[in-house]
């Protein structure tokens, strides 16, 4: 009998040291997840629970002294592990393996499964691919990086699993696999499409696919390759929307960068069906329907920056046009000191957004760049002593601190009933998304009446014109004396490029399209972009906004209630120093910001 327990003794300090071992090398990370970082340390035999006692009761003394370190920062501090052990414990919290990565023992077919420019922009690196499982293994420089599994798994059409390995030896096995490639071109993506026999099938169809056929390009390599080039490239050239469009004889596939579409190379026109599908598999949408409108999203993480993709799809006459609307956090200023006001300007619109009570429209076309302001506004007031609610179709930034609240027509969720909603919800400053229809102008009234800051949009071509839009959905000129602060009319132009701008003499027939003479600018410098890598030979990189701020005094206000007209309220704001759009866009010139032609394309005259 003693025997047999001496026995079972040893058997179970053999498991228990085999455990050790295998959570010691990375492959039992299962064993350690969820458990605390000293725990893990002491069971991977890195250090005794004496030394982790030590680490936690340092800790807590910093703490008192108002200080915050991590455990982990005090260990390798103390001497006690090093880096790459606190990123093992934190890849087995999550139940991620830790492998010690050698470059030289990764087979390079496995590059076929994972792009350059896909392993650049994620930084990492192929280590196995199971063909009959569709299981791609991967290995990351930290577990932070979890999230590019699931980008992955979209982009990519199969079953991703992620390790995590030495921050060096993944840079190391990324130039071995990778130094070479300079990433697939589009040109190279296209000869893959003409080469695969399952998109062959599609050519002289038409409309009439097997569902089944169609789920399987889907997952065709070519197609996913092409999807992942165009949208890695729209988000690293900044693009605002990319398009997908269907004609009788081609499939056209363009982006729209500093608001200007660029025109790609567009692939033949019967693999229109197959990507198209491909985006709605990535965006959840049905692909068996084709004759409706419908709408989705796509979520990923590039560059450690998440990236929100809005999913438009719209049946046409030659097959459905996709519109996809990349929107980066990372690209946006949500400050209303980096959205371009003037210093005059910015004084002027930090008064307007602390008012107690009122409305502030901003008005201007789509694209540009009014949801940016409102945004700005909102998170210059956004505090614990403010409570803002925001209605908005749809949610483009999700921002902490604010409630916001998205339209779903089909549920009749319109903002007229959100703001019936929000003003039992005791907001102080509330935020419509835009102003369409009688019923939701009058809602946004009474809420000011009742003693809240109200933000919202309109379309409208310049901050006068406001006023009558207003009238003309019904709106009683009344209401707008009473309750409408003022109107900022915005328009957005491209900024010249830093690196190929250069000065040159305009032309009298430039000077004479914003109605200027040489004498009028006499000593000034003007400036355009010459054209290099950088802007892709346009001239231009990134955008600026012109803002016309029309603010609502006692004249004005007379002016509305007798019905003037537009002109006559133009005419009385240039009066009291009103700045249009136009001299906006002059001083920008002026200031060697944007050009003549820019300043053309997006003002109107105002003589």
């Amino acid at each position: 009998m003693a025997q047999a327990r001496e026995q079972s003794s040893r058997d179970s300090t053999r498991r228990r040291s085999s455990s050790r071992k295998r959570s010691s090398d990375g492959s039992a990370a299962s064993e350690l997840k969820g458990r605390r970082f000293g725990r893990i340390l002491v069971k991977l035999d890195k250090l005794t629970r004496d030394e982790v006692h030590e680490a936690l009761a340092i800790q807590r003394k910093r703490k008192e002294q108002g200080e915050r370190s991590k455990v982990g920062e005090i260990l390798v501090e103390m001497g006690k592990i090093t880096a790459q052990d606190v990123t093992q414990v934190l890849a087995g919290q999550i139940g991620l393996d830790f492998i010690a990565l050698e470059a030289e023992s990764i087979d390079e077919a496995l590059t076929s499964h994972l792009p350059a420019e896909t392993a650049r922009t994620y930084q990492i690196v192929p280590v196995a691919f199971d063909a009959g499982k569709k299981l791609l293994t991967i290995a990351m420089k930290s577990p932070d990086n979890f999230r590019a599994v699931d980008d992955l798994r979209l982009l990519m059409g199969f079953k991703v699993r992620a390790v995590v390995c030495p921050e060096a030896a993944v840079d190391q096995a990324l130039d071995r696999l990778y130094s070479k490639a300079q990433g697939s071109s589009m040109l190279d993506v296209m000869a893959e499409l003409g080469e695969s026999d399952t998109l062959a099938a599609f050519e002289g169809r038409g409309e009439s696919v097997d569902l089944e056929q169609l789920a399987s390009a889907t997952e065709d390599n070519a197609v996913v390759k092409l999807l992942n080039l165009v949208l890695l490239q729209a988000i690293r050239d900044k693009a605002s929307d990319i398009h997908f469009e269907p004609f009788e004889d081609e499939f056209k596939m363009r982006y729209r960068i500093d608001g200007v579409l660029y025109e790609m190379v567009p692939p033949p026109a019967h693999l229109a069906l197959p990507i198209v599908s491909r985006i709605k598999v990535m965006a959840d949408l049905d692909i068996a329907e084709r004759r409706l409108p419908q709408d989705g999203r796509i979520e990923l993480t590039v560059a450690a920056n998440p990236i929100d993709l809005r999913v438009s799809v719209l049946p046409t006459m030659f097959g459905e046009s996709v519109v996809m609307r990349v929107l980066d956090r990372s690209t946006v200023e949500l400050s209303l000191d980096r959205i371009g006001l003037r210093e005059d300007e910015f004084e002027t619109m930090n008064e307007l957004i602390r008012k107690p009570n009122g409305v502030l429209l901003i008005t201007g076309p789509t694209g540009s760049g009014k949801t940016t302001t409102l945004y700005a506004a909102l998170s210059e007031l956004n505090d614990p002593e403010t409570k803002i609610l925001t209605a908005e179709d749809p949610v483009e930034y999700d921002i902490d601190g604010l409630v916001q609240c998205q339209v779903n027509t089909d549920q009749d969720l319109t903002f007229a009933r959100l703001l019936r909603s929000f003003l039992r919800q005791d907001p102080d400053t509330i935020l419509v998304g835009e102003i369409r229809d009688l019923e939701t102008a009058q809602i946004a009234i009474q809420a000011s009446l009742t003693g809240h800051l109200v933000f919202s949009t309109l379309h409208t071509n310049d901050a006068p014109s406001t006023v009558l839009r207003m009238i003309d959905l019904g709106v009683e000129s009344f209401l707008i004396t009473a309750t409408v602060e003022a109107v900022v009319a915005q328009r957005l132009v491209r900024r010249i490029c830093q690196d190929c701008k250069e000065e040159y003499e305009p032309s009298h027939a430039e000077l004479m399209e914003v109605e200027l003479r040489p004498e009028d600018v006499t000593g000034r410098t003007f400036f355009r972009g010459r054209g290099c890598d950088k802007c892709n030979g346009s001239g231009y990189k990134g955008r600026l906004a012109l803002f016309e701020i029309m603010l609502l005094d006692d004249t004005i206000r007379e002016l509305i209630m007798t019905q003037a007209s537009t002109a006559v309220l133009r005419m009385e704001c240039r009066r009291q120093g009103m700045r249009t759009l136009r001299e906006s866009g002059l001083l920008s010139i002026y200031d060697g910001r944007t050009t003549i032609d820019e300043v053309m394309r997006e003002t109107i005259s105002e003589e």
